[in-house]
This record gives structure tokens, C-alpha cells and sequence, in this order.
């Protein structure tokens, strides 16, 4: 069984340069600091408190706030909501990924934002750990507010932060809980204001945005960006007028990911 790690999918309008470990530009648009996002609760009792966890950690940040709240959709479909971060739960099968985010984005405005926790690695005796849980809950949550990796080589020494990948998350140091760094950064991504919000609000990019599966590489569009190791991957398909899905996936180790790969060709 190869090892399922973390990928992430992230809807954006238009290519531009990743700054440290945000991606590019893109943020909630918002008219004053803090503000609240709010997490809809679409797992599965297993999971509630490393939701309630991740929210509580990233609400120390002096710029945002999180909430959760009732889910408005289901674990297995995962359909974004307007103005919030869909959270889900489901065996979505061995496609070489643990956890999955997706950001949806007018402009530099994130809009709506999802993320998904894979059961199927999740309930092998290796994944099912408390760290394990921690660390993919807390970083997918955070590819809704913007943030990237601060670390994507999963050999390197543990950064102290769930933004980093590993293979050992409990340490030390722990990889399960947001480090100072993180908290910069998202100070830096919301450093200026917005005249208009797109936090909490009603309306949605255009339906086949939202009705497309995005699970899968054959999704993704043409790929764009590899790491040197192949294990870092950056993915485009463009919607037209403006908007494009921009797919970040850090593949697994064995022939699961293999697999996926070969399928998406």
C-alpha cells in the first residue's frame, strides 16, 4: 500500500508568483480585521474534535478568526458554499492523497473554499494517529485562508508547523498545530483592507466550477510546475473569462499515486 499524502486543489483567476508560503496574492476579501470564517461541519463524529481543534488554532491569528458551523453540504460530494469553507469526511479511494483543498477565486478574492479528509488512508492502522488527523485537518483548513507549504520535502526535519510535510508529524518537534511563521504570513496576506467582502457572502463563481469532480488528475488540467522529485506537482485548467483551477498535489510514495498519475494522462 503506498502512502497517501496531502494535495491540494486551489481555484484561482489568473497565474502569479507564489510569496513565501501564501499562494501569490490571493485572499478573502474583507473590509476590516479580524474577521470570522466559518467552517462548515460536514465530518463524521471521528473527526469533530480535530475540526474544533484546527479552528482554535488558527483563530489565535490576530487577523482572522474561525468558526464552525453546521455543514451545508455532504461529506462524499463536498460542494463549496459561498462565502465559507466546506469541511467533509469520506473513503474517497486510493488516489494517493490524504486530505484536499480547493479554493475558489474571483480575482485575488478567495470566495468559497473546501476541504476534504481521505477515510479510506484514514482508517489504515499507519494514518489513523491523533498527529496524523491533526496535521492534515490543520493544514487543509489553512489552504482556505491562503496559506501554502512551508515545506513540501517530507525527509526534512519537522518545522514545528501543520503546514509542513513529514512522515513523523508528532516530532519533535510536533508538525500537528500552527508555528509563529504561519501567523506571519497570514499577517502579511491581510495586511491591507478591501472595499467590498467576499466573507460570508451569497454569491457563487459560475456553476460548472462547482459541478466538476476534482478528486482526480484527469481533472486538473495540464500540468504546469514539478518539484525536482516529482513528488510536488502544480496542475492547470482554465474555465474561461478569467477563471482557472490551479491544482497543487504532493503525490504519494508507491504505486497508489502511481496509479493516479497514470489515469489523469
Amino acid at each position: 500500500m503506498g502512502k497517501g499524502i496531502i494535495a491540494t486543489i486551489v481555484l484561482l483567476t489568473m497565474p502569479a508568483a507564489f510569496a513565501d508560503h501564501s499562494w501569490a496574492t490571493y485572499h478573502w476579501g474583507r473590509t476590516s480585521n479580524p474577521f470570522t470564517l466559518k467552517l462548515g461541519d460536514n465530518v463524521a463524529t471521528g473527526w469533530d474534535s480535530y475540526l474544533v481543534q484546527a479552528s482554535g488554532d488558527w483563530s489565535a491569528s490576530t487577523v482572522l478568526d474561525t468558526t464552525v458551523v453546521s455543514g451545508g453540504t455532504t461529506g462524499r460530494k463536498c460542494r463549496p458554499v459561498a462565502g465559507r469553507i466546506e469541511v467533509c469526511d469520506a473513503a474517497y479511494g486510493n488516489n494517493g492523497w490524504l486530505g484536499l483543498a480547493q479554493i475558489w477565486a474571483s480575482g485575488n478574492h478567495i470566495t468559497q473554499a473546501t476541504a476534504k479528509m481521505n477515510d479510506t488512508y484514514f482508517n489504515l492502522s499507519f494514518y489513523n494517529t491523533p498527529a496524523w488527523r491533526r496535521l492534515v485537518m490543520c493544514q487543509e483548513v489553512a489552504h482556505g485562508f491562503g496559506l501554502d507549504h512551508q515545506d513540501e520535502n517530507q525527509t526534512n526535519g519537522n518545522l514545528g508547523s501543520c503546514m509542513d510535510y513529514t512522515n513523523d508529524p508528532d516530532g519533535p518537534p510536533s508538525n500537528e498545530h500552527p508555528n509563529a511563521h504561519d501567523f506571519e504570513q497570514l499577517a502579511i496576506i491581510y495586511a491591507h483592507l478591501d472595499a467590498t467582502t467576499t466573507v460570508a457572502a451569497a454569491t457563487a463563481p459560475p456553476p460548472a466550477m462547482n459541478e466538476i469532480d476534482f478528486d482526480g488528475p484527469g481533472q486538473w488540467g495540464r500540468k504546469i510546475k514539478s518539484s525536482k522529485d516529482g513528488k510536488s506537482e502544480v496542475y492547470e485548467l482554465d474555465f474561461g473569462n478569467g477563471h482557472k483551477l490551479i491544482t497543487h498535489v504532493l503525490w504519494a510514495e508507491g504505486e497508489d499515486a502511481e496509479k493516479a498519475k497514470a489515469k489523469g494522462k
